[in-house]
């Protein structure tokens, strides 16, 4: 039977957990709406030196060559800017992971412990019960360590998919590039 200073101290470690994950969704945000300050910034001051860039040009080769020669560094940008997101969110999406997976080891581990206790409490003869719902509960925690071993597995793939995705759009552009200033 839980006492009421258990109730308390589930509570008070519930609402410091709320209000942690509250701090980092926060840090997270701001850490977005920096990467897109720098990068709006950025934009906005190559933009103007590339306006300027393209009013001097003289001819159509030139301009050609120009526009090779911008192709590559935007891919290059594009590439950085999506990694730092994606960096962003996969740090934030750890901190929540994490904190889950601590409050959901507290819970089952408080969970066994009642478990256990009640087994102890058992009237004689329910022996197999509390053996099939030990059992039980054993699967459902082995089910669950696998579904996370899983959801693992599946984000370390999609990571090294994006780090590859990335790559060759970078090698794609230096490429195209290569041709286009040859062409010009």
């Amino acid at each position: 039977m839980l006492t009421a200073e258990q109730i308390l101290a589930a509570q008070k470690a519930n609402v410091e957990t709320l209000f942690g994950l509250t701090t980092k969704a926060f840090e997270g945000v701001e850490k977005l709406v920096e990467l897109n300050l720098t990068a709006s910034r950025a934009a906005l001051a190559e933009a103007a030196e590339t306006t300027q860039t393209v009013l001097s040009v003289k001819d159509a080769q030139e301009l050609l060559a120009l526009q090779a020669a911008l192709f590559q560094p935007l891919a290059e940008k594009t590439s950085a800017y999506s990694r730092h997101l994606y960096d962003i969110s996969t740090t934030t999406g750890a901190e929540f992971t994490k904190a889950f997976e601590g409050q959901f080891a507290d819970v089952q581990k408080k969970f066994l412990a009642v478990v256990d206790n009640a087994a102890k409490n058992a009237p004689a003869g329910s022996e197999t019960a509390v053996a099939v719902f030990k059992s039980a509960v054993a699967a459902g925690n082995n089910a669950l360590e696998s579904v996370q071993k899983a959801v693992k597995q599946a984000t370390d793939v999609a990571e090294a998919n994006f780090n590859a995705v990335a790559t060759t759009a970078v090698n794609a552009s230096k490429g195209t590039t290569a041709k286009a200033k040859r062409a010009a």
